[in-house]
This record gives C-alpha cells, structure tokens and sequence, in this order.
C-alpha cells in the first residue's frame, strides 16, 4: 500500500493551479492508495458542490483534475476545522483514497470547537477503507504546538487518543507540528503511548526532513524540521519513507515537504 501525506498550504500558494497540475500529475504516476492532505481550504463566499464541499475545494478540485486525466479511482472525505483570511476561507483536512470507503468520521481535539473564531481550532478526519477484504483506518491530523499556551498539544493529543479505537489497524497522517528531533516534546509523547513511526520502520529512507526555514507557525525556525509523520498504532514491514515535493523527489507544491510510504499490510 502507498501512502502519500501533504500540508498542501491551499490557495496560499504563487502558481497555485500550476502546483496542482505537478501534484496530479504524481498522484497518478504513483498510484498511492490513500492520501492524506491538511490546509485544504475552500472559498467562503463559494457555491456547495456535495455536503460541506465547495466549488474550489482544493481535494476537490484535485479530483476533477484527476477526472480530465481519465482518472475517477479516487473518492474524497473532508471537514472544516477553521476559518482563515479574515474568515474568507475555511480550512479543513482530507483523505482520497481508491478504496471503497467503509465509513468515515471526524473529531474535534483542541478544547475550542468554535471554529468561525478560533484559528486553532483542530480537527481529525478519519476514514475506514476495504483493502485486500480488511477493513483500515486512516486519519488526517493537524495538530497544535508543544508550547502553545492556547491550545498546547499535549491536551489535544490525549484528547485524540481518547477517539481512537486501538483494537483496529489504523495510521495517522499528517502535519504534527512538532519536530521530531526535539526530546521530551510532542514526537516522543506520541511513541510513548504505543505508535510507531513508519520512518523509523522503514528498510529504506532518507533525512526525513518537511520544513526548511521560516514558514506560517514556525516563523522563528532555525533549523530543518520533520514535523510531516505517517504513524500507526501496530509494527509494520515498511519498504520506504521518502520526502517528496522538495524539489528533489519532485517540484515543491507547498511550504511543506510531503512524505509518502510503502507500507506492506
């Protein structure tokens, strides 16, 4: 199973259409079975497409590019977790998967669910897909910063393993924001509660590294971050982990680096 996690930065973003053609253009040459996007945001002011969904919803408007390639594999579950802009956008998080979709969920893990004022506000997706007659979960995850004095990470961590059901398979996906390399910080306490880390699992990898310089939440950087994870809940043969989109594995789309993982369920 390929698996491929992105902070896409929607609509944030010079040459935007441009980006999404180069991501497209990978999806389909890759093949991945379930993807895992944040920050995917959609218009305000935009007409409903399906449910929540708007016209220039950025996993929708991937799909209807992925469509005019020939390409209809994929189906999308998506929720709003706050405004931005000035409440001009809502953003939200994603899965596509071509799996047939078994059911999906989401849940709020910061301690404000008022999403139309609270630009922290964070809330996971998850869906349940059939691949090879089993059923496996997947969740889309932005999570909050170890420090923050708000809405800190550690509550909105215990909140989320709280949600999950631990006598399924299931992985979490998704921009942490909190750096790996950090000891006592958001990474550990996220192993220490029984997740693996597929990089760590991985035969074959490389730096690992999502985030070079300053960017939107980290504009203090100093220092390479690899705050972009695919964890699960139970050991697992992982054939690689690899950075993508940072202009070594493919053209950067995003103020983050995606990861994507071979996984061999």
């Amino acid at each position: 199973m390929k698996l491929l996690t992105l902070n896409c930065h929607s609509w944030h973003e010079e040459h935007q259409l441009d980006k999404i053609a180069h991501l497209v253009d990978t999806i389909i040459e890759n093949s991945y079975d379930v993807i895992s996007l944040q920050e995917v945001s959609q218009a305000l002011a935009e007409e409903y497409v399906d449910g929540k969904v708007k016209k220039n919803n950025y996993a929708y408007v991937l799909l209807q590019e992925l469509k005019k390639r020939g390409n209809d594999e994929y189906s999308m579950v998506w929720d709003l977790t706050h405004y931005i802009k000035n409440g001009t956008y809502e953003e939200g998080v994603a899965i596509l998967t071509k799996h047939p979709i078994i059911q999906h969920r989401s849940f709020f893990v910061s301690q404000s669910e008022d999403y139309a004022v609270n630009w922290k506000t964070r809330r996971i997706i998850g869906a349940t897909i059939k691949y090879k007659d089993k059923p496996y979960t997947f969740y889309s995850c932005h999570m909050g910063w170890w420090h923050d004095e708000v809405e800190p990470f550690k509550a909105q961590a215990d909140k989320m393993f709280k949600k999950l059901n631990w006598d399924e398979s299931f992985f979490l996906m998704g921009d942490f924001n909190n750096d790996a390399s950090l000891k006592g910080e958001g990474y550990e306490y996220l192993l220490s509660h029984g997740l693996y880390d597929t990089y760590n699992l991985a035969e074959e990898k490389d730096e690992g590294i999502t985030v070079k310089g300053k960017i939107a939440g980290w504009s203090n950087n100093k220092q390479d971050l690899r705050i972009d994870l695919i964890l699960t809940n139970q050991p697992a043969q992982v054939d690689f982990s690899k950075v993508i989109f940072n202009n070594h594995n493919k053209m950067v789309v995003s103020d983050h680096y995606g990861v994507e993982a071979k996984v061999n369920l």
